[in-house]
């Protein structure tokens, strides 16, 4: 896809709720329930909050039934007749909301209590923002807290200077940020690749729009095995998709920034995929694998610090040192 999928305007705009919280599911039936339930705890009635679970045809256990036993009517659901993969879903699950303010909640991350009031709260202080978010924690798969996202700045309020930090670097997570329907109906919905669409969005948001924070931890965001990132480091698609993020990122960037850009990210994102291709070689001892990881990365940024960090790895692989 060339371009954003288009989302259409709610066709009944006289009674919208405020919110639409949608839940895009595919094979995480173990974490449904405490997302589900973290969204529950703090909602106001359905005339305030839709409430829906948009599965892609999962094939872990019965999706349908675990949300009528847990929400007793009050979540929506629906299905994709066939797997359609995660953007379609995302796309599905902006097109499906009739809220004026849209939440994409992974069902695999959670909601801490007061996040829709305290986001509300930075809508009805800041009308003309596109976006608000807050920070978040990270959990792994038995729910602990890892460690906690640090600061955009002390106080909250509109971010200053938003869209060149975002643009020199991804800085937030689908569970933090809650996006007004009628920005997706402007700028379309998530599309190109599966790993790092959203920072691609992030960006071209903030491009258009002032985008709200408050730096308490609201939301927090799963990280294991099984997430869409993980599955990428395996066939190195992370850093070739890295690599269409940040060539569709400039679009949306000041003509006199836009090569600085491309070589900051280009940099940053080949010594991340270089610590990737180590930690492959030492957990898996796949030649091939950590070979196509080296050679993507180099794509991305070639160096005098790369060159060296890309000897490292190869003289562990000729000695067979793990």
């Amino acid at each position: 896809m060339k371009a954003p999928p288009l989302i259409k305007p709610v066709e009944d705009s006289a009674l919208r709720p405020l919110w639409s919280v949608m839940i895009p599911v595919y094979n995480c039936i173990q974490t449904i329930e405490e997302t589900l339930r973290s969204v529950l705890i703090q909602a106001p009635s359905e005339d305030q909050m839709q409430i829906e679970v948009v599965d892609d045809a999962s094939t872990d256990g019965d999706v349908k039934q675990l949300v009528e036993q847990i929400g007793k009517g009050r979540i929506k659901y629906y299905r994709q007749p066939v797997n359609a993969g995660s953007l379609y879903n995302f796309e599905t699950c902006i097109n499906r909301a009739k809220g004026q303010i849209v939440h994409l909640l992974h069902g695999d991350d959670r909601v801490r209590n007061g996040y829709y009031e305290k986001i509300g709260e930075l809508f009805e202080a800041y009308p003309h923002a596109g976006a608000a978010f807050c920070r978040y924690a990270a959990i792994d798969g038995e729910s602990k807290v890892l460690w906690d996202h640090g600061k955009e700045m002390p106080e909250k309020g509109i971010l200053a200077d938003w869209l060149n930090k975002i643009a020199s670097q991804q800085r937030l997570q689908y569970c933090t940020i809650s996006v007004k329907r009628e920005v997706y109906e402007k700028l379309g919905g998530y599309y190109g690749v599966t790993y790092g669409e959203d920072w691609e969005m992030w960006v071209r948001i903030a491009a258009h729009y002032p985008v709200a924070y408050t730096p308490e931890i609201l939301a927090e965001y799963r990280v294991h095995s099984n997430s869409i990132s993980h599955r990428a480091f395996l066939d190195a698609s992370h850093v070739r998709d890295m690599r269409w993020v940040i060539k569709n990122i400039q679009k949306w960037l000041p003509e006199e920034t836009k090569k600085t850009f491309r070589k900051n990210a280009g940099k940053q994102y080949a010594v991340y995929s270089l610590d990737i291709a180590n930690k492959i070689w030492h957990q898996t001892g796949n030649r091939w694998l950590t070979h196509k990881l080296l050679m993507e990365a180099a794509r991305l940024y070639f160096g005098k610090e790369m060159i060296l960090k890309m000897l490292k790895i190869y003289t562990k692989m000729i000695i067979n040192r793990r």
